[in-house]
């Protein structure tokens, strides 16, 4: 299999297991506890259809948004993850240019591995620094800093993670940072010796992002440990609203899941939130963001930007999301599973058939611009649930 043989979110996954040692591979298609959540995420677009409406005269479709103040060519964004340069050498270098070729916003992770000062001198498309929240208030206070010389646009505060989620997969393998393989996993990077070859060749792995507060080296921290003692569980809103204010831009919060804390976001001067589970990899049976859009659009959509990620495999999911309010979607899987197979070609394959498929659903459905979707073009088959109540409110 290669990469002109990949149509799709599932045959770019096969090929980056073919290519990745399995402990990596797991790290990036795993979830927490069971995977319930992870599943879910993806198997509840399947509960909503789509109405298209015919005869509408669609020759040219405009798929941009503005989104958190910037202009998007396509509603889907490449959310910040971490570790980028261990699936594939380029890493986020390959992510941001593809982001760019495609007109779009990509994010650093505080655990990327390479620095937002490159990539921001290197790219003029939209940039996302997101970060953690620290017990040491200055160490907040100085990457917020660092990322406002760096020139980034738009600060996103990860708030579900303040403890990292169960996952048993890498508990197996021994996957962490440093590596702290167990025998299987040792065998898996010896089966795959084109990873070791390429991790070798290149240059030297860290973190930059914080490399000056955090010693991951020396086998003494591990990215586990990095979540246990360094990042803070008493965070509060008092203290995201001081940091709010301290950044004095647009700031959004990844990890939204109820109405309550969408409104306190609001309050507090946040320009933007994203319903997220962190892809299923953090409290696991959570709902999905899809499944809680209706409500938390209708009480903060004229507020804030919402967004939503986990679960976006198809355009016509991305369709969905927005049909029911999302400013625009974030992708992460989508862009790593084509990274680790293929580097920067890989991911640029894997946005320009989203962006396809986005037209072409676009043009499906009879509309030429993404205002233009709306409620009345979904139905729910399950209407227990509170997106299930759509169609009874406005059809």
């Amino acid at each position: 299999m290669r990469l002109k043989d990949c149509h799709n979110f599932q045959d770019f996954r096969r090929l980056a297991k073919r290519r990745l040692p399995g402990p990596i591979f797991n790290y990036i298609d795993g979830g927490a506890d069971d995977e319930v959540t992870y599943r879910e995420n993806t198997r509840t677009f399947d509960r909503c259809d789509l109405l298209p409406s015919v005869l509408r005269g669609v020759t040219d479709v405009d798929m941009s948004v503005t989104v958190m103040g910037q202009k998007l060519d396509m509603p889907i964004y490449c959310s910040p993850t971490a570790l980028q340069r261990l699936f594939h050498h380029q890493g986020e270098r390959a992510v941001a240019a593809a982001a760019e070729k495609y007109g779009t916003m990509f994010g650093v992770s505080s655990l990327g591995t390479v620095s937002m000062e490159e990539l921001r001198q290197k790219h003029k498309n939209p940039q996302v620094y997101q970060f953690y929240f620290h017990k040491d208030r200055g160490l907040n206070s100085a990457m917020m800093q660092r990322a406002k010389e760096a020139g980034v646009e738009v600060m996103m505060l990860t708030v579900d993670s303040i403890t990292g989620g169960n996952r048993e997969r890498d508990l197996r393998t021994g996957f962490s940072i440093p590596f702290r393989l167990t025998l299987g996993g040792m065998i898996q990077f010896a089966i795959k010796p084109m990873w070791g070859i390429n991790y070798v060749t290149h240059e030297r792995f860290r973190l930059p992002q914080l490399d000056e507060h955090v010693d991951m080296g020396g086998g003494a921290s591990s990215i586990g440990g990095y979540f246990t003692d360094m990042l803070d569980p008493s965070m509060d809103w008092d203290d995201v609203a001081e940091m709010v204010r301290e950044w004095d831009g647009q700031f959004c919060l990844k990890g939204i899941m109820t109405v309550e804390d969408a409104r306190r976001a609001a309050e507090i001067g946040c320009t933007g939130i994203i319903l997220s589970n962190h892809g299923g990899r953090q409290l696991d049976g959570s709902r999905t963001p899809f499944d809680q859009l209706v409500e938390i659009v209708d009480a903060v959509g004229d507020k804030l930007d919402v967004m939503m990620d986990s679960g976006i495999q198809r355009g016509t999911h991305v369709l969905k999301a927005l049909s029911l309010g999302a400013k625009a979607v974030g992708v992460g899987r989508h862009y790593l599973y084509p990274l680790a197979a293929a580097g920067q070609s890989g991911v640029e394959r894997a946005l320009g058939l989203m962006r396809a498929e986005i037209e072409r659903d676009m043009k499906l459905m009879g509309v030429t611009r993404i205002d233009q979707l709306s409620r009345t073009n979904l139905r729910f088959r399950d209407t227990a649930t509170s997106s299930g109540d759509v169609h009874r409110h406005t059809a």
